[in-house]
């Protein structure tokens, strides 16, 4: 009774901290990328374009976490 009932917790704490974690990386994602833009304008759609790439992949990790936590 009580193993299960850790290991649900268990894979809610690692939902949370994927969660978390893809939250910061968007947001720092975001903020070097506008700084990036900022300082070299003519860059921005390659810049544009790995930031896009680099939130989905940063995204990408939360579904895999409620994958292996359910």
């Amino acid at each position: 009774m009580l193993t299960p009932m850790l290991a649900e917790m268990t894979g809610n704490l690692h939902v949370a901290a994927a969660a978390a974690g893809a939250a910061i990386g968007v947001g720092m994602i975001g903020m070097k990328a506008s700084e990036a833009v900022g300082r070299n304008p003519g860059a921005a759609t390659k810049i544009l374009v790995q930031a896009i790439l680099s939130t989905a992949f940063a995204e990408g990790i939360v579904f895999f976490a409620i994958f292996l936590a359910h």
